[in-house]
């Protein structure tokens, strides 16, 4: 049962921070009519999110607002950690991204490598790694090859997860390389590209596939290529100093203190060693909506550029041979975190575990980042219907 908090006393804990106007925000920020929205119908966010915390599915959260090059929303709400100290949520709090990290991290850094010809997406897997099987007919005996696109669009039939415990036991803890062991010989599911089926192993295997081709870690990659290109302040894997002091806790461990600072997801904390292709990044909004002007700019923003105008079209599109199921190269078009009323052959995004959100649409030059930290103190919170109130909530405020 869960324990109850009382994080929202009138006059106390309220909205931190509506606007933050530091020298090191890359993205201006603006009043929401200057870029074209309802300001009135824009703040019905706020209800939606303060709903989320009274009912103890989120501690807290942060909401940042992106159109037209400009920030036109910025807003903490409640708190960033209940134990074992109540500390108040600010906009500058660096969240675990879980499965975003697929998306900034991994996903930006493999579409560099095929825009630059160190790898096609057509691509056997096998061709990088080489102990990697493909899927076997069980009828006929004929191989399948994996390829690269099949594991960005989670067609590849990978398992959608792996036996933690199981892995550690048989490898020890960390240890990459027996976790791609296993990746490379685990059961496949189906025929690539005949099924989706969301999958963690899909992310981990890129990441190996990235770390043959440049002989760098993902994060080490990720870090000069994607972030510093970008000149982001608080977007890295294994968050240290200043960017570790801003980190929202996630989940109590038996010890009774929450993990902070360290990836939730264990396969990326405790195979991976928090160097992982499905889990891993630790960002903040006024990063992230850095990373969304770029792209919404066909990869470009404030003179730095991380990926070619062609490259970005070809992430927000879903690959023709896989077009049932909604996936484009790394994100996600069919999901309740892009809302029901941005277009839907347009929008893109992609959720974490923990409680983060980012919503790209091209068509209005929109994003919505959305960040709490649900898996604090329990897992037991959800973030689910709140993301989908607060898209809608921010398209129907678009009026010009």
């Amino acid at each position: 049962m869960k324990t109850r908090f009382i994080i929202l006393l009138l006059g106390v804990w309220a909205v931190s921070a509506c606007t933050h106007t530091g020298a090191d925000t890359a993205i201006p920020v603006t009043q929401p009519r200057s870029v074209g929205f309802d300001p009135e119908r824009l703040a019905l966010v706020d209800q939606v999110i303060w709903d989320a915390i009274e009912s103890e599915d989120i501690p807290g959260a942060v909401l940042a607002v992106v159109r037209h090059d400009r920030i036109a929303y910025l807003k903490a709400y409640g708190n960033r950690q209940l134990i074992p100290d109540t500390l108040p949520m600010t906009v500058e709090t660096v969240f675990d991204m879980a499965s975003v990290s697929k998306c900034v991290g991994t996903t930006l850094s493999i579409m560099q490598l095929a825009e630059t010809g160190r790898l096609r997406l057509m691509d056997r897997v096998d061709q990088y790694l080489p102990g990697f099987q493909p899927w076997t007919d069980p009828e006929t005996g004929n191989n399948v090859p994996i390829t690269i696109e099949d594991l960005l669009t989670h067609t590849s039939g990978l398992p959608p997860y792996g036996p933690t415990q199981e892995l550690i036991e048989r490898y020890g803890s960390p240890n990459p390389q027996g976790l791609m062991e296993y990746i490379c010989q685990c059961p496949r599911d189906f025929r690539p590209k005949t099924g989706y089926q969301y999958s963690c192993l899909n992310f981990i295997t890129l990441q190996n596939v990235l770390e043959k081709i440049t002989g760098e870690t993902l994060a080490l990659y990720a870090q000069e290529h994607v972030f510093d290109r970008l000149g982001l302040q608080h977007t890295t894997y294994m968050p240290q100093g200043e960017t570790l002091a801003l980190c929202a806790p996630t989940e109590l461990q038996e010890d009774g203190l929450p993990l902070v600072g360290q990836v939730h997801d264990p396969l990326a904390r405790l195979l991976n060693g928090g160097n992982s292709g499905n889990a891993g990044v630790f960002s903040n909004a006024e990063d992230l909506a850095v990373i969304a002007v770029a792209l919404l700019n066909g990869g470009e923003v404030n003179g730095r550029r991380i990926l070619g105008p062609l490259t970005v079209k070809a992430m927000e599109r879903v690959p023709e041979k896989v077009a049932v199921f909604g996936r484009t190269l790394g994100w996600g078009r069919e999901g309740s975190w892009n809302g029901e009323l941005f277009n839907p052959r347009t929008v893109y995004g992609h959720t974490g575990y923990t409680g983060t959100s980012m919503v790209i649409d091209p068509e209005t030059d929109t994003a919505v980042i959305l960040l709490s930290n649900r898996v604090h103190p329990y897992d037991d919170g959800s973030a689910v219907s709140m993301r989908t109130r607060v898209a809608n909530i921010v398209a129907g405020a678009i009026v010009e």
